[in-house]
């Protein structure tokens, strides 16, 4: 064993460094650097017995079931033992809420604790009674100490540890206080290294920073398996879990839940959301496909142009990426004549739904030359393509499933790349292939051409 090294540990932004200084030199706090505890030699390699792939595999656990299937969705299929999981979220949105009910469900089957550091037990079965699932077989514990809690779920073999939250839970094995950065890093990690050994499926609840992080600067989202973000726009009830990191499914997987009285339910049809359009045509508004996780979601796009007041012109972007509406813009300049340079610019994804591919490209200029002319578009339209600078249509991801998306939902009309169009036609809809963006504007304002 080699000699052991003092190292120093910011309080802010748990970064290490070997000698002590006024100045933490990875964040720039001041007076933030604290001794920890002396980092040990590398010891002799001891107690791991490697095992063969094959055995590993056959004895695989099955997924515990949530109760809900969108979020079983957003997991990859359930809750995988051993898995510790992380959810964030703005305060109030329902992430207490959410777990209770996964909780009840995983109760019907298999032991399950609840440790919460917020909430006295009686508060806890309050909100269960609002839920409707008060007679569950849930272990309820109102502890803060981490070394409690695991000797808890270890006495009852738990199958589910829920831990609300993180930023409330202290390890005696660091002096800081709830909260630190060093106590959430270590928290973290006893809870991974117990439910590795242990087989016990653990998550976490864990607050978010003004800018929308979880707290604790990307510490915890590398330690566990899985991490969820609870998405909700300011003022719906509905409600968006996004996976940001999965090492058992499919990253950016998106699940749909609606806040009612009784607690969160899953929408089972979210391009229902999404579609709440006027019964007349109005110009600026055309419908695209975006696909976001496994499956196809219907958005309705809204493009408002109108003519600039005073000094330069504003583009805004709500949902969509702000630098490439501006080269968007360009492209419609230089190859669809249709210049916008005195124009403010707006664009809206309905729902408050965030779209990080490209597919909104030929929609979003549709719907701008819709609202510069004031001519609206077929209410039966769907539209989806990417642009290039050069004013050609290009093909996007998943073409033929996203068709059949739009068909099941009843529209009669697509506009597409000319690689995208569909290798058999869908009876009832009628697709139209165009391979640059001025021949997709001359069929969305003459379709019948």
């Amino acid at each position: 064993m080699g000699r052991a090294s003092a190292v120093f540990t910011c309080s802010a932004c748990g970064g290490e460094t070997l000698k002590w200084q006024g100045q933490c030199p990875l964040c720039g706090e001041w007076n933030s650097l604290e001794q920890a505890a002396p980092r040990p030699g590398r010891p002799k390699a001891q107690g791991a017995t490697p095992q063969r792939l094959e055995t590993a595999t056959s004895g695989r656990q099955a997924r515990l079931a949530s109760g809900q299937d969108e979020l079983d969705r957003v997991m990859g299929g359930g809750i995988v033992p051993g898995s510790v999981t992380l959810l964030g979220g703005d305060p109030g949105i329902g992430k207490s809420t959410l777990l209770l009910q996964v909780a009840a469900h995983v109760a019907g089957t298999s032991p399950v604790l609840y440790a919460s550091g917020e909430e006295s037990v009686s508060q806890i079965a309050l909100r269960a009674g609002r839920l409707g699932i008060e007679g569950s077989r849930v272990e309820l514990v109102t502890e803060s100490g981490l070394e409690a809690i695991l000797d808890l779920t270890a006495q009852r073999k738990s199958a589910l540890l829920v831990v609300d939250s993180i930023q409330t839970t202290q390890s005696g094995a660091v002096a800081s206080s709830a909260g630190a950065v060093s106590q959430l890093r270590e928290c973290t990690a006893e809870l991974v290294r117990f439910a590795k050994s242990s087989g016990t499926a653990v998550l976490i609840i864990g607050h978010v920073t003004k800018e929308g992080a979880i707290a604790g600067p990307r510490v915890l989202e590398h330690l566990v398996d899985t991490v969820l973000y609870f998405e909700s726009e300011a003022g719906s009830r509905y409600r968006i879990v996004r996976a940001t990191k999965n090492r058992f499914g499919a990253v950016n997987e998106l699940g749909f839940f609606a806040m009612t009285e009784s607690g969160l339910r899953e929408v089972r049809n979210p391009s229902a959301i999404f579609l709440a359009r006027a019964p007349e045509p109005a110009a600026g508004s055309i419908v695209t496909v975006t696909r976001e996780g496994g499956r196809p979601l219907l958005i309705e796009l809204q493009a408002l142009v109108d003519r600039m007041r005073f000094g330069a012109p504003r583009r805004v972007a709500q949902g969509l990426d702000a630098n490439r509406l501006a080269m968007l813009l360009a492209v419609m300049n230089r190859h669809a004549e249709l210049s916008l340079q005195e124009h403010d610019v707006f664009v809206n994804a309905v729902g408050g739904i965030q779209i990080g591919e490209t597919a909104w490209d030929l929609p979003v200029a549709i719907a701008l030359a819709s609202s510069l002319k004031d001519a609206p578009v077929p209410n039966n339209l769907v539209c989806f393509g990417e642009i290039g600078l050069t004013g050609e249509v290009r093909p996007v991801a998943y073409g033929e499933e996203r068709l059949r998306e739009a068909h099941k939902q009843g529209f009669q009309l697509a506009i597409v790349p000319r690689e995208n169009a569909p290798r058999k036609p869908l009876e009832g809809l009628r697709v139209i292939a165009v391979p640059r963006l001025a021949p997709a504007l001359e069929a969305a304002f003459s379709p019948s051409r």
